[in-house]
C-alpha cells in the first residue's frame, strides 16, 4: 500500500501512520532499528529504497528516506508512506523536501524516529565530508557511506580517513568480506610460513582495492604494493612467502582462482556484491568497526606502484579522529 501526503507536515505523517497501523498495517513494535536514507530527489531514491526493502527482510526497520529536492523552490514537504508489499519487511516513509526545508532534514526526521531503537544513516552517494558532524549523522549510532558511488572514489576514501569516528563505515569496505575470508582461510593451510609482502591490483578508481591493501598492511604488518590493473574492481591479491606465493585472481568480476604451493588450484565465487547484501551485512553491526578503523590507518603504509607516480598517499587517522 502506498499513501501520498502532498504539502504536509511531520505531525500529519505520524498521525496517518498511526491510522494505518490501527487498521491492520505495519506494526512498529516489530522494528529493530530506524534506517535513514539521505539522497537527492531522483532515480537514486527508488534504487536505495529497493536495496533497503531487500535488507529489511533480515532487519525489519522503519525506513525514513530524506530526498532533497530543488533548493530554489518554495518550502514544501511531500510525504509518502509505504507498507505491506511495497515496503518489504519495513515501513517506508519518503520525505521529499524542497526549498529551505532541503537543508533541514534532521528536523523532519526526529519526529519519525522509533523510540528506544538504534538509528542508522545511509548516504547511497554524495555523503557529507564529515558524516558524524552532519545534522542527520549526529542522530545516528551507525553511519554508512559508499566511496565507490562518489564522483571521485579515491578522493572520497581519503576523506573517510580524515573524518573517521567510531560508528562510521563504508560499503567499499563491506564489499571486501569475501576477499578477506578467502585470504585468511588460505593461511590456515600448509606451509605455515610468514608472509613477507603483498601486491594488490585493481582499477585505479577502486576504493575497495585500496582498502584490501590497507587491510593486509594493517593486519599482517607487511609492505603492500598497490598496482593498477584493468578491472572490474579488484583483480588480484598476492601474498608473498618463501616457498611460493598465495595468489587470488579474479579477471572477470565473478569467478576467482586461488593458487598456492602444495595445494590444488581452486575456483571460488567472488562476484561483486550487490548493494542490498552489503547493506544487510552492515546493519548486523551497530557498534564501532575496529578492523575498518585499523584498515584506514593501514592505507598510509601502502606503496603505490606504476600509474600512481602523481598520487598522494592517504592520510593516517589522527588521534583526535578515533
Amino acid at each position: 500500500m502506498i499513501v501520498d501526503l502532498p504539502s504536509t507536515t511531520t505531525s500529519q505523517v505520524n498521525k496517518k501512520m498511526v491510522e494505518l497501523r490501527e487498521s491492520g498495517g505495519a506494526v512498529a513494535l516489530g522494528r529493530v532499528l530506524t534506517l535513514v536514507i539521505v539522497t537527492g530527489d531522483g532515480t537514486e531514491t527508488e534504487e536505495a529504497i529497493q536495496a533497503a526493502n531487500e535488507a529489511s527482510r533480515e532487519h525489519p526497520a522503519r525506513v525514513i528516506v530524506v530526498a532533497k529536492g530543488a533548493r530554489q523552490a518554495a518550502a514544501r514537504l511531500d510525504a509518502q508512506i509505504r507498507i505491506g508489499g511495497d515496503a518489504g519487511a519495513s515501513e517506508v516513509v519518503v520525505l521529499r523536501l524542497y526549498g529551505p526545508l532541503a537543508e533541514e532534514g534532521a528536523g523532519s526526521v526526529v519526529p519519525l524516529l522509533l523510540p528506544d531503537a538504534p538509528v542508522v544513516v545511509w548516504w547511497p552517494n554524495d555523503a557529507p565530508e564529515f558524516p558524524a558532524k552532519d545534522p542527520i549523522g549526529e542522530l545516528a549510532h551507525r553511519r554508512i557511506t559508499d566511496a565507490a558511488a562518489e564522483p571521485d572514489p579515491i578522493e572520497a576514501l581519503r576523506t573517510r580517513v580524515r573524518s573517521y569516528v567510531d560508528g562510521d563505515t563504508d560499503l567499499a569496505w563491506t564489499r571486501l568480506t569475501s576477499w578477506r575470508a578467502l585470504l585468511a582461510a588460505s593461511l590456515d593451510l600448509p606451509p605455515f610460513e610468514p608472509i613477507e609482502g603483498a601486491v594488490v591490483s585493481g582499477e585505479s578508481d577502486s576504493p575497495s582495492t585500496d582498502l584490501l591493501a590497507g587491510w593486509l598492511a594493517a593486519s599482517l604488518g607487511i609492505p603492500v604494493r598497490r598496482e593498477v590493473h584493468r578491472g572490474p574492481g579488484i583483480v588480484s591479491a598476492v601474498l608473498e612467502r618463501p616457498s611460493g606465493n598465495v595468489e587470488v585472481v579474479r579477471p572477470d568480476g565473478k569467478v576467482g582462482y586461488l593458487t598456492q604451493p602444495g595445494q590444488q588450484d581452486r575456483r571460488v565465487t567472488l562476484h561483486r556484491r550487490a548493494v542490498r547484501d552489503c547493506l544487510a551485512e552492515e546493519l548486523r553491526r551497530l557498534g564501532p568497526d575496529e578492523i575498518y578503523e585499523s584498515t584506514l590507518r593501514g592505507l598510509s603504509n601502502v606503496v603505490r606502484g606504476e600509474g600512481y607516480e602523481n598520487e598522494e598517499q592517504a592520510e593516517p587517522v589522527s588521534a583526535g579522529q578515533q
